[in-house]
């Protein structure tokens, strides 16, 4: 990655796919224009769900041999699948801070060790200072936009500021927002200094993906110019 500029990046999040057709949905994300792909994690503890483990990210990636795969783990236990999503071809491994803030930095160095680049996310409660000594051991910083563990929440507006000050202080980190995000609250996200971008049923449910797609990557592209002017 070219360090010197920020990239807009689009990872529509596949829970809110088919999961009977995961390839074929997740091929066509790709086909459509998603940069890369966003795989969330749930084990049942960290969020009242249960949704897919390493065995289906393995198949997927048998399938789908270079995409980018971001895991976004809502586990209580990071650290359990950081060799199996290694060993499942994971590209990025998110994970939150919040079960492991004692562990956080041996837990960044163990995905580095396992071949993958490191995310670190907060949930809505979270503030920005409980990961702001952690924030260069990272690749990037997710910035919940919707209590975790569920699909089709309303987008929380006040996660803005942890944005702005992560964009203010860091120019060129990767600032992921998650939750909620579609064309009506894309503007608040890319204004704020979000570049990569997850959405789920705002693209999964589009009649035209590629047009959803294009059309949030053009108002974050807006942002980005006007930040690297």
């Amino acid at each position: 990655m070219d360090r010197n500029s920020l990239k807009c990046k689009i990872g529509p999040s596949i829970l809110n796919s088919d999961l009977s057709q995961l390839y074929a949905e997740s091929q066509r994300l790709l086909d459509n224009g998603a940069d890369y792909l966003h795989l969330d994690v749930m084990d049942g503890h960290f969020v009242p769900n249960l949704t897919f483990g390493h065995p289906v990210v393995k198949c997927l990636r048998k399938k789908i041999p270079h995409a980018f795969f971001e895991t976004h783990m809502m586990v209580q236990n990071p650290e359990q699948w950081i060799e199996p999503m290694a060993d499942a071809g994971v590209s990025q491994y998110t994970f939150h801070i919040e079960p492991v803030l004692k562990d956080v930095l041996p837990l960044c160095r163990k995905v580095r060790e396992a071949g993958m680049k490191v995310g670190l996310a907060l949930k809505p409660g979270t503030g920005i200072e409980a990961v702001r000594q952690f924030i260069n051991h990272a690749d990037m910083i997710l910035i919940m936009t919707v209590e975790p563990g569920f699909g089709g929440q309303k987008f929380m507006n006040d996660m803005m500021p942890k944005v702005q000050w992560l964009r203010h202080n860091y120019p060129l980190l990767d600032i992921e927002v998650d939750g909620g995000v579609g064309l009506n609250t894309i503007t608040a996200c890319a204004e704020a200094g979000a570049n990569m971008i997850v959405a789920g049923t705002a693209i999964i449910g589009a009649c035209d993906q590629k047009s959803v797609i294009a059309s949030l990557r053009e108002t974050v592209e807006r942002s980005i110019h006007k930040c690297n002017v």
